[in-house]
């Protein structure tokens, strides 16, 4: 895989002329999390001038979030730079010193789970007691044989049969116990610990999935997702400094907080020939463009486009101004299509791309911080991890709303306290991780001060002098943390919900983008973004024909091997910026 940084070509390339003589296409990205701010900055860099990112909230960054407090930054959303090897967040945070604090602690060479690092993980039972540790090394083996199983259905084609109903947790679940009950050498006390561990690792893994539980994620498609080689990292400044240094190269006046969009109204030549579906509005006449430094003119033409021609996208804001525009990248959530596809576009989507954003699945995982005057933990101890007992027969993770707490998996250790204090990181995902959001602080610190206290058997742990938490899932702009192939959903359903539209027979087929190639350790080529190799379109728009990428998809969800993950965000980011780029590319090489 290649980072993708665009690199400019010669002013006298075919695009570059043809955006200074031929017109400029105006283009609104929504959203101004990493997906949008990549768009933004690619066609920016390659001489889109006209160029317009629309945030909901009051802040960029979309699910990366670092709050501040005291000397310590803390992320409520994005965490880890999953990889090294060709990762663009790790080569953008290496090339800027963001990595040079990270501990020897806060890098992993192994399969992530939450924060590992140093240390050793305590795993405490709902009675006070704790694990032995042979035990604890002896379940984890055979958990991550078995977890190692679940990626073979998709990577080698192994049939999935009908008792896993095509569940990793079923699968697992069922596994794991086979092999724990069939062991000669274990007595029962032993086998007994081991059956109710497998529902602690399974609330992780659901964690680590964004799932309700791993029983609703794909069995056959879960082994799609790609792990990029390499450690992963924590940034210690924040992962907001990577957002901040995609925006450095954005105009302020490009990005527009606060500014929740209602509509997409597209395809609006082909709905109605004779002017607009819907005026603009708002504070002015929003027909007089007002460009760089608000100096007014007439709005941008795309190429080719005559004064009285139809704008095939107008954007409808909450605020009741409405933006027209040749191209619109839409970057909010899976969560978000999920909620308001069907008012957020009009014309409503295709109904296969309806049926991809059904299929497919988005959850919620929350992170309690908790932050103590002194450790109650020992110093080798890295996480307490909560393992009930009476789950050890247990079939399902969901529990009723009066039990939620039952859901956070534990709590680990941020480590090193000379930076953070002596603070625990808790876990909970789910339908219980949206219960959880809707109690305040107080009763959360004393649920969880009373689940510390049971499960170590120390009556005397104090509350904690302050909480901070996430609330990804009540958010109206997120509705949930990331994606994942739900049960029923394939890598092909990721496809459909990235297709730009209106469909067009070449916008049909598999698009695969230089940027998106696996496997290649080649250095990132002068122009990479123009000389991507995507299937032609048919771009004149004058000949009775629609005009194509009216509306782009992008974010984690619309990645087929890198979903939920930050550089799968951005990827998708410049892969939609580049299908723009490579269109007027080619028709301006044409025009020549």
């Amino acid at each position: 895989m290649q980072s993708c940084e665009s690199s400019g070509d010669s002013a006298d390339d075919p695009l570059s002329r043809g955006l200074r003589r031929r017109g400029q296409p105006r283009v609104v990205v929504i959203g101004a999390g990493l997906a949008g701010l990549a768009a933004a900055k690619a066609l920016l860099e390659q001489g889109f001038t006209h160029v317009t990112v629309l945030e909901a909230s009051r802040r960029i960054g979309g699910r990366v979030q670092s709050v501040k407090l005291g000397h310590a930054t803390f992320e409520l959303g994005a965490t880890w730079i999953h990889g090294s090897h060709g990762n663009p967040i790790y080569h953008l945070a290496e090339a800027n010193g963001l990595l040079e604090e990270t501990t020897d602690g806060e890098r992993s060479v192994g399969r992530i789970s939450l924060y590992s690092k140093n240390g050793v993980a305590c795993y405490l039972t709902n009675h006070g007691h704790r694990i032995p540790k042979d035990v604890v090394e002896e379940f984890s083996d055979l958990y991550n044989e078995v977890y190692n199983l679940t990626q073979e259905f998709f990577r080698n084609g192994k049939p999935v049969n009908a008792e896993s109903q095509n569940s990793v947790g079923v699968f697992t679940r069922e596994e794991v116990r086979n092999r724990i009950r069939n062991d000669p050498d274990d007595p029962e006390v032993t086998k007994r610990l081991k059956l109710a561990m497998i529902q602690q690792y399974l609330k992780v893994e659901s964690c680590e999935s964004s799932s309700h539980s791993m029983d609703e994620v794909s069995l056959s498609a879960f082994g799609e997702w790609t792990e990029i080689p390499g450690a992963h990292h924590i940034i210690p400044s924040g992962f907001m400094r990577v957002v901040e240094l995609l925006a450095e190269g954005i105009p302020a006046h490009v990005i527009q907080l606060g500014k929740p969009v209602r509509c997409v109204h597209w395809d609006q030549a082909s709905a109605r020939p004779r002017g607009p579906e819907i005026e603009p509005r708002g504070e002015g006449d929003h027909n007089h463009y007002a460009g760089e430094g608000g100096q007014g003119g007439e709005q941008p033409r795309g190429p080719g486009q005559d004064e009285d021609e139809q704008w095939p996208v107008v954007v409808e804001c909450e605020d009741c101004e409405v933006i027209p525009a040749d191209h619109v990248i839409v970057t909010v959530s899976l969560g978000v299509l999920k909620r308001q596809h069907a008012s957020f576009f009009r014309p409503g989507l295709p109904s296969e791309k309806v049926a991809a954003i059904h299929r497919l699945g988005i959850g919620t995982t929350d992170k309690i911080f908790l932050e103590f005057e002194e450790p109650f933990w020992g110093p080798e101890c890295n996480s307490l991890q909560f393992v009930w007992e009476d789950e050890a027969e247990s079939r399902t993770l969901t529990y009723p709303p009066e039990l939620w707490y039952r859901k956070i998996c534990g709590f680990d250790v941020l480590y090193p306290p000379e930076r953070y204090g002596h603070v625990l990181s808790g876990w909970i995902c789910g339908e219980e991780a949206l219960v959880m959001e809707k109690c305040d602080d107080e009763a959360v610190a004393e649920i969880c001060t009373e689940m510390l206290r049971q499960f170590t058997g120390n009556p005397n742990i104090p509350k904690p002098r302050r909480i901070l938490r996430s609330a990804w899932g009540s958010n109206p702009y997120f509705r949930g943390s990331y994606s994942y192939t739900q049960v029923g959903s394939s890598g092909a359903d990721v496809e459909k919900l990235a297709k730009p539209l209106p469909y067009t027979e070449s916008s049909k087929m598999a698009v695969s983008v230089v940027c998106e190639e696996q496997g290649s350790s080649s250095k990132q080529q002068p122009g990479h973004l123009l000389s991507s190799k995507c299937p032609e379109q048919s771009l004149d728009s004058n000949r009775g024909s629609v005009k194509p990428m009216q509306v782009l998809f992008s974010g984690e969800a619309t990645h087929r091997k890198y979903y939920s993950t930050t550089h799968g965000a951005l990827l998708s980011g410049q892969r939609e910026a580049s299908r723009l780029i490579k269109m007027y590319r080619d028709l301006f090489q044409q025009g020549t």
